[in-house]
């Protein structure tokens, strides 16, 4: 039996991770916090799946979704963990609540590791279990690796996750167990419904109004044209059961672009950014 845990699978990425994982014929236990996306996602695929319920940032309820995984095992290694639950909170640093700041990396990175934390055990992480030492893959993100204007506190996570993922994969090589970081650029997802229904308004009045209703715009139109999940899926599956995977799987629709950018010096960054978003003083 393959087993793998999908965290925040109740749309989007997540969602399609289990389809295509369900397909594959992995046991898959999807993580939900709501019971009607738990009832929903057996509807679908039956037995071959085992939702749990629990937030990333509620430790105990991680624990015991654990414990529950692990009785379900019956003494077998958990094939992969797949850390895909995450938010984004948008908005310019200067002007953003610290609450919702530490929101986003309690979400973002403090609930990853306490999910790891509970599941790799089960992977091989120092437990005597059945079978090859499993996976955790990170679902990380470009803004991992390039910073926005006005997703300071999202880039902040997932800059954190990317180290996080680094250091975590050469302290496993003692196990066995792999760290693979996934990082999808702009997804078709239900999140730009949600996008274009961000409030701003907190920041009227200072110099970030428009741009930030301009950056919101762009990213709402790029969004909605974008790949759709099944391709970072795809990455997934093949971060779970490739014989060697890479550390880094970059899931964009024009890679050379990204990879041009990464040479380009920072500062000219910062002005080809700016220009776009109407930032600088002379505009």
């Amino acid at each position: 039996m393959r087993a793998v845990v999908v965290t925040g699978a109740a749309t989007g990425i997540g969602a399609a991770c289990v389809d295509l994982l369900v397909e594959k014929g992995f046991l898959v236990f999807p993580s939900v916090r709501k019971e009607s996306d738990a009832a929903a996602l057996v509807a679908r695929h039956g037995a071959a799946v085992v939702p749990l319920r629990f937030d990333v940032t509620d430790g105990g309820a991680i624990m015991a979704a654990a414990r529950d995984v692990e009785a379900r095992l019956e003494g077998e290694r958990l094939a992969g963990l797949v850390n895909n639950a995450g938010v984004a909170v948008p908005g310019p640093l200067l002007h953003l609540r610290i609450d919702a700041f530490r929101h986003q990396i309690e979400v973002n990175l403090i609930g990853q590791l306490q999910v790891i934390q509970a599941f790799a055990p089960l992977l091989g992480a120092g437990e005597k279990r059945r079978g090859a030492p499993g996976r955790i893959v990170n679902m990380s993100s470009v803004a991992g690796r390039f910073a926005a204007p006005f997703l300071g506190a999202y880039n902040a996570s997932k800059f954190g996750l990317e180290g996080m993922s680094d250091a975590l994969r050469r302290e496993l090589m003692v196990y066995g167990v792999d760290v693979v970081l996934i990082e999808p650029g702009m997804i078709a997802t239900p999140i730009w419904d949600k996008a274009e229904d961000v409030d701003l308004g907190m920041f009227e009045g200072t110099a970030y109004a428009a741009p930030g209703q301009r950056m919101l715009k762009w990213l709402v139109e790029q969004g909605r044209r974008a790949p759709g999940p099944e391709v970072v899926a795809r990455a997934v599956l093949r971060a779970l059961t490739a014989p060697r995977p890479p550390a880094r799987i970059l899931v964009v629709h024009n890679r050379l672009s990204y990879r041009v950018r990464g040479l380009l010096p920072a500062r000219l960054i910062d002005r080809m950014t700016a220009r776009r978003l109407r930032l600088l003083p002379e505009d």
